[in-house]
C-alpha cells in the first residue's frame, strides 16, 4: 500500500512540473544571465568607441583601401558628438586615413537609439554575502558555484572587490543602442551594434528630451445665474 502511495506522489510531482502541452501562446521565459555594461563617464565613452572601430576595420580589411569619411552632425548630443570624434581618432591612430570630404570615401555612419523601459527593474547581481567569522577574517559564500566557500584572513575588502564589476543602484530604465556602419552609397560592408545602460539622470548627455507633462487645473466658478 505504501509503495503504491509513494509511486502516486511521485507521479504528481513529476506531471506538476511538466508544461501544459498546448498554450494560447508562448511562455514567457528568462534569457539566460548576461552583463551589459553601464556608461557612466567620459572616458567609458571612449573605451566604446575603441571598442566598435576595432570591430568595424577589422571587417573592412576584406576590402579595397579607401579613406574614410564621416558626416558632421551639428545636432549631434554630447554622446554621440564624443563617439563620432573618438572613432576618427581611433581610426587615425591604426593607420587608417580620415578624409574631410566625402568623394571616393567609405562612408561612416553612427546611429544612436535610445529606449526607455519601465521603472524599478530588477536587479539580481549576485548570490550570497560576506560573513564576519572572526576579527578581520571574513567568508565569501556562494562566489561561484563551484568553489563554494572562500575564507580570507583580513579580507574585510575582498567582498567589495569581489563585487566592484557590479553597477550600484537599480537597474536603469534607460539603455541606448550604438551603431557602427561603413558603406557607400550601395550597401553596407560592415556594422558593429552593441546596448549600454544609462544612467537615468544623465539622459540629456544622450540626446533624450523628457516629453512635456501637461498640467490640468481645476477651477470652482461659483456665483452666477
Amino acid at each position: 500500500m505504501l509503495a503504491k502511495v509513494a509511486t502516486a506522489t511521485a507521479l504528481a510531482a513529476a506531471l506538476a512540473g511538466c508544461a501544459v502541452p498546448y498554450t494560447p501562446a508562448p511562455l514567457a521565459t528568462n534569457f539566460p544571465t548576461a552583463r551589459q555594461e553601464k556608461l557612466q563617464a567620459a572616458a567609458h565613452w571612449n573605451a566604446i568607441a575603441d571598442h566598435i572601430e576595432q570591430r568595424v576595420v577589422t571587417e573592412m580589411k576584406k576590402h579595397p583601401q579607401r579613406p574614410f569619411h564621416i558626416a558632421e552632425d551639428k545636432d549631434a548630443s554630447p554622446f554621440k558628438r564624443a563617439v563620432t570624434n573618438q572613432v576618427i581618432t581611433s581610426l587615425v591612430k591604426d593607420g587608417f586615413v580620415v578624409s574631410r570630404s566625402p568623394a571616393g570615401a567609405w562612408k561612416v555612419e553612427l546611429d544612436i537609439q535610445a529606449v526607455t523601459f519601465s521603472p524599478n527593474r530588477p536587479q539580481y547581481r549576485y548570490s550570497g554575502a560576506h560573513t564576519a567569522i572572526a576579527n578581520g577574517a571574513w567568508v565569501l559564500s556562494d562566489i561561484d558555484p563551484t568553489v563554494g566557500l572562500v575564507a580570507l584572513a583580513g579580507a574585510g575588502d575582498a567582498y567589495h572587490w569581489f563585487h566592484s564589476q557590479f553597477a550600484k543602484g537599480a537597474t536603469p530604465a534607460t539603455e541606448i543602442i550604438v551603431t557602427l556602419s561603413v558603406g557607400d552609397q550601395f550597401r553596407y560592408h560592415a556594422r558593429s551594434t552593441s546596448a549600454y545602460y544609462v544612467a537615468d539622470t544623465d539622459r540629456a548627455l544622450y540626446g533624450i528630451k523628457e516629453e512635456d507633462k501637461q498640467v490640468s487645473k481645476v477651477f470652482q466658478v461659483q456665483g452666477g445665474r
